[in-house]
């Protein structure tokens, strides 16, 4: 899985005209699920995003994670985040995962940062959205499961 992540100061997801989802300070997650991706995954970066120390302290240091200053989740089904450019222009997106999967552990990785008690708000599977959002920082954050620590 990868997950393109934002620090915001707010964010909302439209469709056909609609606000479906909006939040306040917190964090705008795209995630992409990749054909060879499973549960563990989903739950690697669940608990990566949920610990992941990108707010600022009294210090103004990013030392706080999203629960510690009670922020929101805004979480965004993407499948170009597996497009493929090396050959030609047009992008290629055999490496995303088929729809039905797709799906499954998007709405697997969000139930787990639910879990993780952090409020989460969800874009639409399979829709056309016009997402909007205030970048705090700028902070911008990739993170893909396959690229572990070892530790």
């Amino acid at each position: 899985m990868r997950i393109l992540v934002q620090r915001v100061k707010n964010a909302q997801v439209i469709v056909d005209s609609h606000e479906i989802a909006s939040i306040s300070k917190g964090l705008l997650l795209f995630v992409g699920v990749g054909r060879e991706d499973d549960k563990q995954d989903a739950q690697y970066l669940a608990g990566k995003i949920v610990n992941l120390r990108i707010f600022e302290d009294d210090s103004g240091k990013m030392n706080l994670a999203i629960r510690q200053v009670n922020g929101e989740i805004l979480s965004v089904p993407q499948f170009t985040l597996y497009a493929d450019t090396l050959a030609g222009n047009r992008p290629g997106f055999e490496q995303s995962a088929e729809p039905i999967k797709a799906r499954e552990l998007w709405e697997e990785f969000n139930s787990l940062l639910l879990e993780n008690s952090v409020v989460i708000k969800k874009g639409a599977f399979g829709k056309n959205m016009q997402v909007g959002l205030v970048n705090d920082g700028p902070v911008t954050i990739w993170l893909d499961s396959k690229q572990k620590s070892l530790d």
